[in-house]
């Protein structure tokens, strides 16, 4: 047997207490010492790695999306697409994968209660046969800005005041009245549906913009959707303040007793496609994350179910190691430009770089399942034993060679370097009508929320700041805007 190899976690229960090099430990309560009362010598090293591994056992938390929970469970095709993806996980109807899926809130810490009006990330990693593939997305089908330039001072915004540690309501609107096309958001985080009633019962979108493939090399852009069985339930203020109160950790404690019970979570797949070709033919573009895809005219089309019927093992070792990145793909399916979906291809995986390592691929969590083979075996925390004397590529002394060639996208690229907004902003029409779609009641507890938020006294909420949201709301709907307009004693903008 080569005791070098990566042994199975069976082999780490001894019957008795070691230290990591497996030396047996004869005592593990006391400190060895100088006499029963004298002072410790350095030379106890059980007590030293002990504490030395004690000290580092939080690594950092996720700058976004570090409170969550995970859980697995399998991919189902129910309808066959063949004809948009070569993806092999997608090839047809009956083929099963395995998945992991954390759910989370965005912006508040590791710790904080689940009741908190936050969006919720909704990450599916498949296994698949080609490899892994990451659907990184949220409860919420749009997002607050269309250009990831803005994202690191959108999340300084919405985290809490650097000097007081507190998530303040003048910072969040003061930044967000410089972005109207956050408006589209908003109609989501301050309606209902900003608190979910857990993680079983809301919706998931990839929310960007992805391109599908087939193999003749045809492509079409791509939406998609998670819809549960169970269907979505929210909290109301009250609700939130009564559940959060006795368990600050309730939405993680139902996902884990519900698949414990047997009564597994499913969500239904679904996608919207758009053929490239037509992208002009819309009032807004189809690329812009603060957009969605109206369903009247882009239909949804049926594509499979997952279903998560295992907990995790090990919190720390599948949720707090679990690392996803959008840039991690299989063939048949590929980026957008997106301007959103290009800045994420590079962020997640620096962010996860420096939370876990470079090798934080090479954590069982986040490996292929399937067979995989680079030159990437050095590092800090490279775990792979390798005795290969090439290292490199190419080599007549190694028989790897490169894998058959699949399809990209091969639209011609042909323009001047510029920074700009994108054309077609058009940043209140679908915020207005997804506001006049709810009944009276849900549209006053809206109303309620924005009127408590530009309420607020604070003198950094200034009179040019709640004149420029009621204006905003008042283009996305003029009854709206005079409502808030009158709740603030102000003069409606139009």
């Amino acid at each position: 047997m080569d005791l070098y190899k990566h042994r199975p976690s069976s082999d780490f229960n001894s019957p008795f207490w070691t230290t990591t090099s497996g030396v047996p430990v004869w005592n593990n309560n006391s400190s060895l010492t100088v006499g029963s009362r004298g002072p410790i010598p350095l030379e106890d090293y059980h007590l030293v790695e002990k504490l030395a591994q004690f000290d580092r056992d939080r690594i950092p938390e996720r700058v976004v999306h570090a409170r969550g929970a995970s859980a697995k469970g399998f991919f189902e095709v129910t309808h066959d697409i063949s004809h948009l993806t070569c993806a092999d996980f997608l090839r047809a109807p009956g083929v099963q994968t395995p998945v992991i899926v954390r759910f989370s809130t965005v912006i508040h810490e590791r710790g904080s209660p689940e009741t908190l009006r936050d969006p919720r990330g909704f990450a599916v990693k498949f296994y698949t046969r080609e490899g892994n593939y990451d659907l990184v997305g949220n409860n919420f089908p749009v997002f607050f800005v269309h250009d990831g330039m803005n994202f690191p001072d959108m999340v300084h915004a919405l985290k809490p005041n650097p000097q007081t540690h507190i998530q303040e309501n003048w910072g969040i609107l003061d930044f967000f009245s410089h972005f109207p096309e956050s408006l589209h958001m908003f109609s989501f985080l301050f309606d209902d549906v900003g608190v979910p009633q857990d993680y079983r019962h809301m919706d998931g979108f990839g929310v960007n913009t992805y391109t599908l493939l087939n193999k003749a090399g045809k492509s079409v852009y791509v939406k998609f959707h998670w819809k549960p069985t169970c269907g979505v339930k929210c909290l109301l203020e009250e609700e939130a303040i009564q559940v959060g109160g006795s368990n600050h950790s309730h939405a993680t404690k139902d996902l884990y007793d519900s698949i414990a019970a047997g009564n597994y979570p499913e969500w239904k797949l679904h996608i919207q496609t758009i053929d490239p070709a037509h992208e002009d033919r819309f009032d807004f573009d189809p690329l812009d994350v603060t957009k969605t895809w109206p369903e009247d005219i882009i239909p949804l089309q049926p594509v499979g179910r997952m279903v998560l019927n295992k907990n995790i093992d090990n919190f720390f070792a599948e949720n707090e190691q679990l690392a996803f990145c959008p840039a991690i793909i299989v063939p048949g399916i590929y980026y957008s430009d997106d301007k959103m979906l290009q800045t994420r291809v590079f962020s997640y995986a620096d962010s996860q770089r420096h939370r876990l390592g470079p090798n934080y691929l090479q954590i069982p969590v986040n490996a292929p399942k399937c067979a995989h083979h680079n030159n990437h075996h050095e590092g800090f925390m490279n775990a792979i034993h390798r005795d290969e004397e090439v290292n490199y590529f190419p080599s007549r002394h190694d028989a790897v060679r490169h894998a058959e060639r699949v399809p990209i996208p091969t639209t011609h690229l042909s323009a001047r370097r510029e920074k700009c907004n994108i054309p077609k902003q058009n940043h209140f029409k679908q915020a207005g009508e997804r506001y006049r779609t709810w009944a009276p009641d849900r549209q006053e507890r809206f109303l309620r929320r924005w009127v408590e938020a530009l309420s607020d006294p604070d003198p950094r909420i200034t009179h040019e700041i709640r004149s420029i949201w009621v204006s905003y709301w008042s283009q996305a709907d003029r009854s709206l805007g005079q409502k808030l307009a009158s709740h603030l004693n102000m003069r409606p903008s139009i």
